[in-house]
């Protein structure tokens, strides 16, 4: 059985990976917008910004 070229076991192995990625790439951009955050801040305080 195929579907769009693909026998049914390749679905399987995408999907498991899908499912294994996602939640490590929502952990990375909480990580990434938090590190970026830190460097704005980092930034203000070298410049001694006062906003």
């Amino acid at each position: 059985m195929t579907f769009l070229g693909l026998e049914w076991y390749w679905w399987l192995v995408i999907a498991a990976a899908l499912a294994i990625s996602v939640p490590f790439k929502i952990r990375f951009m909480k990580w990434w917008s938090k590190r970026e955050q830190e460097k704005k801040k980092e930034q203000h305080e070298k410049w001694g910004d006062d906003e």
